[in-house]
């Protein structure tokens, strides 16, 4: 006769049960966290591909040989403020596709934080960040900082698309280059120079910006060095005070033609500069004029001349000013323009007007000298409009090829007092001088990486379509959920 199972063997058979349940289920979650920790998939179903990296960007960053970090410095009080809030949220979208795609890389890993500077300036200083709402990127001793001007293109003071990825990739690979692109200022004629910190013709702040974005900064003498270095990768005339020996504009123009150099030459009113030869291989004609505006809105509350980008020319140099239309401060001014008998003599060259004066209330003082009130003088003085910034590049297409060869780049200002350290500040001062210097170089901080549009949702809703959806949320839907209370308690009844 079979014997029942007692209620103790009961009692430890369920016992058992259960803890193999527990067991199980531990093990399962334990097993699938295992799973997703180490063989996680990710699918981006959004329309845009919103949360998916460019394969310009996915092929870099398997590159990488060295940890990258990225410490984006826009607080988390930005609430009050809409821009800094979605650049947050957008940046903060972004690096975790970054971090994400690096995870799982031996070396080369990103790794991202947000700081905030007011509350952390220990480790704001150690960082040596000295601003707020910008983007640093490290890796070793190199860094290079981004701008929340860099991450967005704006046209007619609206957002139209998020260029973060193409900003923050090029800011990574100017990072992981261990060789710094050299940038030497000249010196030896009363030139301004990176190490002074005077107000009206130091450039030390421009120095530290240039460092910040990993250049490498220094002087070059050519009254005694004997020629132009042959890894300079940028070269800077910044005001001289006299002429130039001709020796020392024939080196300068040997190593733009020789070894398509790139420079920048700043040129101020009433200074002789002795580089007319080196311009006119270059088509540029620098007038001997100062620039008079006789309209308010062309000059500010300090007397400054206010100068525009020509908002359509796409080039390199003006494309930050064209975007968040900024203007630039600059003090007394001369006209720098394209020489247009060279320019078409030579079809290698193209010569470009970036920023110009009023078309109607400027013009070109060549009697400066004179004592009295300046007026225009027909047949004598420049007439508007008048170019004080131009960019000259020469390109050349042999052997075949399909593509055309750079071979060397210019920038000529008229004038030097837009970039000391009294006027550095400006937006639109030090965003018309890193984007020549980008360009100059041939470091396009853009890339070739599609913007990603940014999307709007809007809920267009007319008066009566308001007034029928309050009654619906008002009336409706407490009345449907009670109709279906009624019928469950109808239903119960019977």
């Amino acid at each position: 006769m079979r014997r029942d199972p007692s209620f103790r063997t009961v009692r430890w058979i369920r016992t058992l049960n259960l803890l193999a349940q527990a067991v199980l289920l531990l093990t399962l979650c334990g097993g699938l966290n295992y799973l997703a920790l180490h063989y996680g998939w990710r699918f981006d179903l959004t329309a845009t591909h919103r949360h998916s990296l460019s394969p310009e960007t996915i092929s870099y960053l398997r590159g990488l040989k060295e940890p990258v970090r990225i410490v984006v410095t826009i607080a988390d009080d930005a609430d009050n403020q809409p821009e800094l809030r979605k650049a947050r949220r957008d940046l903060g979208d972004l690096l975790d596709d970054y971090a994400h795609a690096t995870e799982r890389q031996d070396t080369g890993r990103v790794t991202t934080e947000f700081l905030d500077v007011f509350q952390n300036r220990r480790e704001a200083a150690r960082l040596g960040i000295n601003q707020a709402n910008s983007l640093l990127v490290l890796c070793g001793d190199r860094r290079r900082v981004v701008s929340l001007a860099e991450l967005y293109r704006i046209e007619n003071k609206e957002i139209k698309s998020f260029q973060g990825e193409q900003a923050v990739t090029a800011a990574i690979v100017a990072v992981t280059n261990p060789v710094k692109k050299k940038i030497f200022f000249l010196k030896g004629d009363g030139e301004m120079a990176p190490d002074d910190v005077s107000t009206d013709r130091g450039l030390s702040a421009v120095a530290d910006e240039l460092r910040q974005r990993n250049f490498a900064v220094d002087t070059l003498d050519l009254t005694t060095a004997p020629a132009v270095p042959a890894d300079t990768d940028l070269l800077v005339i910044a005001g001289p005070q006299g002429k130039l020996l001709p020796t020392t504009v024939e080196q300068l123009r040997q190593y733009m033609r020789a070894h398509a150099g790139r420079m920048l030459v700043l040129l101020a009113p009433d200074s002789p500069h002795g580089l007319d030869d080196l311009l006119d291989d270059w088509g540029v004609l620098a007038d001997d004029d100062v620039i008079n505006d006789s309209s308010p809105a062309g000059r500010n509350d300090t007397g400054d001349l206010i100068l525009t980008a020509a908002a359509a020319n796409d080039h390199q140099v003006i494309h930050t000013l064209v975007e968040f239309a900024l203007p630039v401060r600059f003090g007394v001014a001369r006209s720098v323009r394209p020489d247009p008998g060279r320019s078409t003599l030579d079809t290698s060259l193209v010569v470009t007007s970036l920023i110009g004066t009023s078309a109607t209330t400027a013009w070109g003082q060549r009697n400066y000298r004179e004592q009295g009130v300046p007026a225009y003088r027909a047949g004598i003085d420049l007439p508007p409009p008048l170019t004080v910034v131009t960019a000259a590049e020469r390109v050349t297409t042999g052997g075949g090829l399909s593509f055309n060869v750079p071979g060397g780049r210019l920038v000529a200002f008229g004038g030097t007092d837009w970039i000391a350290n009294s006027r550095e500040t400006t937006p639109g001062n030090l965003a018309l001088f890193l984007d020549a210097v980008n360009w100059a170089v041939g470091r396009d901080p853009r890339f070739n990486i599609p913007a990603r549009p940014v999307e709007r949702l809007q809920l267009a809703l007319t008066q009566q379509q308001l007034q029928h959806l309050r009654v619906s949320l008002i009336f409706v839907g407490p009345a449907a959920l009670a109709l279906l209370g009624m019928l469950v308690w109808w239903a119960r009844r019977r």
